[in-house]
């Protein structure tokens, strides 16, 4: 432990002392947690950011879609709003966030919201006229006000919760035990060649419940860039590629444009970071320095709804999570609570 880390680490101890109260709270019911007769499912984590939440909730969606009313609720991280607020043609990602933004944008038949308060949000929702079948909430594990019909806790394969230690010492919100609230839970971001042996060895180490399914998935990019112009990875050799990101965790996006062979130059920000108008400038200065002629600007989907109206010029990549293996067993599982949740509703 570095020094630092040794200073710190008595924060983390109450921190930790702190989180682990007030859960013990909720699960005698001293606090009070709202059970909600529509179908909810949690899709959240133990850590701070970078676990693949936004394309887990996008799989959820595309499960589901075709056969419930769905609804994405959100806190909206970093939204200049406030309150209840339902994605409509005038949100834009300073309104609700930039991942309800995302959500708006690739699934116009899907209920898009946001509010702090995710008990009042469900209540906004049972009032519309065309309420929604199903509610997904989008990181809300460590949102006791509300009890999850079902929850989904993800775990990235770099950084096990088991392996991380409080804030600040490390980035996990709650303690390990809080893992036990999950019916689910996924390993991200794995290798896509991740052996059944390995599997094996990372649930057992988990040390999950016996009432609990571990499944591994997997980031996969699309080959087709979208954004600017119609351009696709295949077609990128020969270019340099000046990279944008205000994301968790860029290393995969990294790894995965060098693995092609693409020349890339990385400026690299925070966490659903806010861009200002010099720092537009100073990326148009960097890619304007690039001497070649066949070059481009690339970011994230995420970072695109944030960049795209100051940057014209821009690409962007997409992504989608793939399991590696057991896809209709987590597939059903999902399907049967929702469909038991509906009937008993």
């Amino acid at each position: 432990m570095n020094l630092l880390r040794k200073i710190l680490y008595p924060i983390s101890v109450l921190y930790g002392a702190v989180t682990n109260v007030r859960n013990n709270l909720y699960d005698k019911e001293i606090l009070k947690s709202t059970k909600f007769d529509i179908p909810t499912i949690v899709v959240g984590n133990l850590s701070v950011g970078g676990t693949g939440k936004t394309p887990q909730i996008e799989y959820l969606v595309r499960l589901l879609q075709n056969e419930y009313k769905l609804a994405v609720l959100s806190r909206g991280y970093k939204r200049k709003s406030k309150g209840f607020i339902i994605a409509d043609e005038i949100a834009t990602a300073e309104i609700i966030g930039d991942e309800p933004f995302q959500y708006y944008q690739k699934f116009k038949d899907v209920i898009v919201c946001v509010d702090a308060d995710r008990v009042n949000g469900i209540e906004q929702l049972k009032q519309l006229e065309h309420s929604p079948e199903v509610i997904l909430l989008d990181d809300a594990f460590q949102h006791r006000k509300v009890q999850g019909g079902f929850n989904i806790l993800l775990t990235s394969y770099d950084n096990l919760y088991v392996d991380d230690s409080m804030l600040p010492t490390g980035n996990l919100r709650e303690k390990v035990s809080g893992a036990e609230r999950a019916q689910v839970i996924i390993v991200t971001k794995c290798p896509s060649q991740l052996s059944e042996n390995e599997q094996f060895k990372i649930s057992q180490k988990l040390n999950t419940t016996v009432y609990q399914t571990v499944f591994f998935s997997t980031i996969e990019y699309d080959e087709q860039l979208k954004g600017f112009s119609k351009l696709t990875l295949s077609e990128m050799e020969g270019y340099e590629v000046l990279l944008i990101t205000g994301i968790a965790n860029p290393t995969p996006l990294v790894d995965f444009l060098r693995e092609r062979n693409i020349k890339i130059k990385h400026l690299q920000y925070p966490d659903h970071h806010d861009f200002s108008n010099k720092e537009i400038n100073e990326i148009k200065d960097t890619f304007s320095t690039l001497e070649t002629n066949k070059k481009i600007i690339l970011t994230t989907e995420k970072d695109y709804v944030r960049i795209f109206a100051a940057i014209k010029n821009i690409h962007y990549i997409t992504i989608k999570t793939t399991f590696i293996n057991h896809k209709n067993d987590f597939d059903n599982i999902i399907k049967k609570y929702v469909e038991r949740s509906s009937r008993d509703s």
